[in-house]
């Protein structure tokens, strides 16, 4: 298997946790923020900020999928099936367990208080529902993966690359996706914690994404070449999802949309971030840890925010400000520093004195 490094899948992963928390702010200026368990602002919302999000809420959560399955062809080019299954359950189940026990309840006890609620302990799934999903799919795809490993000069491998390497055969891997939601016939698109659709969406991204590396350059390079037809394609579906549809359209539209977005996403990303940096050391690294703990720094600001006599524009501010701020401190003087927290949040055991880049293998996948 190859051993390029793809800086550039790494960025992405970056790039698409630092969505997941703009997204989840967000949420609390909608007036639907507490249907969903989110602290909710009293005042005249930011309803203006939702058209961008509904762009955005049907693809980053399948990209992290996507990413997630590459990262995992990555993880497996030096282990045996074996090592891989205890490697994933170091970096994902125990994060995932610790994360229901510890974690998610401290932003609900942040809700309780706000709302000035009687305490409880509520151990949840919460936004690490992610992380189980993740698991479940390293389990039930392993042997396949392992067998096309084992035969990866077969005839298999040549006619997925054959396919990928034309602008077509992305967008056939989108029937799939259109198939997924005939069948199981999601309420909203975008709602994938904790249902079905969302499990089984996942399930194809993650299978795909695996399959879009282990095809070899040849997707890499469609993905490269028509990354503007892809975009343009999915603009034109949103286009139609958001004036025809009232941004809610038929799952099969969606299903392509999404991923058109994506491929466009991969096109860029491959052109413009597979290139080593300092940054994107430090970042990749912290990622992880950052998505584990945002939920309840994120309340935390809001807390703290949103009873300040202050424009409700500077309150969207000042919480993605306290968030960002709030999960570096967390992270680079907790997290990272003290040993025996380390594998709670996804990272190694022993911290090296100099982190360098690493391939797609890092943690969120």
């Amino acid at each position: 298997m190859t051993t390029e490094r793809r800086y550039d899948i790494d960025w992405l992963r970056v790039i698409a946790i630092c969505l997941l928390v703009i997204y989840h702010i967000a949420i609390i200026f909608q007036p639907w923020a507490m249907f969903i368990g989110f602290i909710k602002s009293d005042e005249l919302f930011l309803e203006g900020l939702w058209k961008p999000m509904t762009m955005l809420n049907v693809w980053r959560i399948p990209l992290l999928f996507y990413v997630s399955g590459m990262g995992l062809y990555f993880a497996m080019r030096k282990r045996n099936w074996k090592q891989l299954l205890l490697e994933r359950t170091k970096r994902i189940l125990l994060p995932f367990l610790f994360g229901i026990v510890a974690i998610t309840t401290l932003h609900m006890f942040i809700f309780q208080l706000y709302y000035t609620m009687p305490l409880g302990y509520f151990p949840h799934q919460g936004h690490l529902w992610f992380l189980g999903n993740i698991f479940m799919y390293v389990l039930l795809l392993m042997p396949l993966f392992f067998y096309l490993k084992k035969n990866e000069n077969g005839r298999f491998k040549k006619g997925l690359s054959t396919l990928m390497g034309n602008p077509a055969g992305p967008l056939m891997i989108s029937l799939f996706f259109v198939l997924e939601a005939v069948v199981v016939k999601p309420q909203l698109f975008a709602l994938y914690a904790e249902t079905w659709h969302g499990f089984f969406l996942g399930l194809l991204a993650f299978f795909f994404g695996f399959l879009f590396v282990y095809s070899g350059k040849t997707f890499w390079q469609t993905v490269l070449k028509w990354r503007w037809l892809y975009i343009g394609l999915a603009a034109v579906l949103f286009g139609i999802r958001y004036f025809i549809y009232a941004t809610e359209a038929p799952g099969y539209l969606t299903a392509i949309e999404s991923n058109c977005w994506i491929f466009g996403v991969f096109g860029l990303g491959y052109n413009y971030l597979n290139k080593p940096s300092k940054t994107l050391s430090y970042l990749s690294q912290a990622a992880y840890p950052v998505y584990i703990i945002h939920m309840f720094v994120l309340y935390a600001g809001a807390f703290f925010i949103l009873p300040l006599e202050i424009p409700i524009s500077l309150k969207f501010i000042g919480i993605v400000a306290f968030t960002g701020a709030g999960c570096f401190l967390i992270y680079e003087f907790v997290l990272r520093r003290i040993r025996f927290l380390r594998p709670f949040f996804g990272l190694k055991w022993a911290r090296k004195r100099m982190e360098k880049v690493q391939p797609s293998t890092s943690n969120l996948n």
